[in-house]
């Protein structure tokens, strides 16, 4: 199975100033497979210790954090010699073992010739709560559930797959109708690796839907594991109601669905949890539209989106008979399906900051908002082929954006600074 991330773990191999790296992520993206798999192509030889399935190997790290005395440890440990140039060292589910997390410090300051990946839950719930966690001595990558183009790739599509990437236009317009079946399956299905390597195999929809309920299950442990015992109950609220708050016209997050009198404060903490689980995406509403965009989130207005498209499906239930039914798939409940597709796509493909807009009155709403650094780029989300609308002509008249991109399952088309994508081409 193709990963797009592994180009991000080769340029680190090749980094002259390179630190530690942890791959984040939530559970069950790929991120063991990803690290494994980058060892299999890039090194001759890989040292693999899972901290949560060998309660033992915690104590390799017990007593001084000399990256001398740890890699001898380590090749004991493997039975296998540890050469810096040709091995990886990889440390899994390293939350596990606290000490060795601080040992990337001193891996970073005083052996960087080692190569050392690794990965775990709840790393940024560490990074905020005080845990020795060695920060600025190591680097991040963030790995998301597969786009549609990885997905494209797994399925055998690799050549479709390539004109995406190549926004070869004319020729994706000539193949519309596979293209078409194909995301409306990646909608059903998502990024779930487990999710989409069953249905490539087995081409059973309800297969799929028991993968998934598993894996939200799993989710639902971890919030009685891992969180407090006071925030669980507040995470699973959050969590469960966001199909609902999707489902409302404008998708802004509204405290009173929770409960009644609900208020900000007693839930932040359980929304930043999530968000640090890498469980949720939260997209601020931006006050006006102007760079950066940072500088002008409205903290208090905000929607919830998660992790994966057909996790969001299979919360809400729908049913695979809907893919027959020509395009009802992406104008399910509201559109919301097809806005977290088009946020899973920028998310995994760019991994850039989005923000949505509203004026103040609410009679203009921009789906997201992007800016390159230079300018900031409005996106409109359609569900169907019909192009009318009126807030993304409102925002143009008002504030002269260079560039403009309206997504939906209409062709290609650039006109006077708008710039039609289909859905399908992201």
């Amino acid at each position: 199975m193709y990963r797009a991330a592994i180009e991000n773990l080769k340029k680190w191999k090749n980094k002259k100033s390179r630190k530690p790296l942890v791959i984040e992520g939530a559970r069950q993206v790929g991120k063991t497979w990803l690290m494994k798999e980058f060892g299999r192509q890039e090194y001759e030889k890989t040292v693999y210790i899972n901290f949560d399935a060998d309660k033992r190997a915690g104590d390799l790290f017990s007593e001084n954090l000399n990256p001398d005395r740890i890699i001898k440890m380590l090749e004991i440990y493997s039975g296998s010699k540890i050469d810096s140039d040709n091995t990886l060292i990889i440390f899994d589910e390293i939350q596990e073992a606290p000490r060795a997390l601080s040992a990337l410090k001193y891996f970073c300051e005083d052996a960087p010739q080692y190569h050392i990946v690794c990965a775990g839950l709840l790393l940024r719930i560490a990074l905020h709560s005080g845990t020795s966690f060695p920060v600025g001595k190591v680097e991040f990558v963030r790995l998301y559930p597969l786009s549609f183009r990885e997905f494209l790739m797994a399925a055998g599509r690799e050549q479709y797959a390539q004109l995406i990437k190549d926004k070869d236009y004319k020729m994706i317009e000539a193949f519309k109708q596979e293209y078409i079946t194909m995301l409306k399956q990646y909608c059903f299905v998502g990024g779930m690796p487990e999710a989409v390597q069953s249905f490539i195999s087995e081409k059973d929809f309800e297969e799929v839907r028991d993968i998934q309920k598993r894996i939200l299950s799993a989710y639902e442990q971890d919030f009685s594991k891992h969180a407090p015992a006071v925030t669980a109950p507040r995470i699973r609220m959050v969590w469960n109601s966001i199909p609902s708050q999707l489902a409302k016209e404008n998708g802004k997050f509204v405290y009173g669905l929770l409960r009644e009198g609900a208020r900000a404060k007693e839930y932040e903490t359980a929304i930043m949890w999530l968000s640090d689980c890498g469980l949720v995406h939260k997209v601020s509403r931006v006050k006006v539209p102007h760079l950066p965009l940072k500088a002008y989130e409205d903290l208090k207005s905000f929607k919830l989106f998660i992790v994966d498209v057909g996790l969001l499906g299979c919360m809400t239930g729908i049913s695979p008979k809907i893919l027959l039914e020509g395009n009802s798939l992406f104008v399910e409940f509201k559109g919301a399906l097809t806005e977290q597709y088009v946020l899973q796509q920028l998310k995994a493909e760019k991994d850039i900051g989005i923000y949505y807009y509203t004026n103040e009155r609410g009679g203009c709403e921009i789906d997201f908002l992007v800016d390159d650094g230079q300018r900031v780029i409005p996106i409109e989300v359609k569900a169907e082929i019909n192009l009318k609308a009126k807030s993304l002509k409102t925002y143009r008249e008002k504030y002269s954006p260079e560039k403009a991109v309206r997504i939906s399952m209409a062709d290609y088309k650039e006109s006077e600074g708008l710039i039609d994508i289909p859905l399908y081409t992201l």
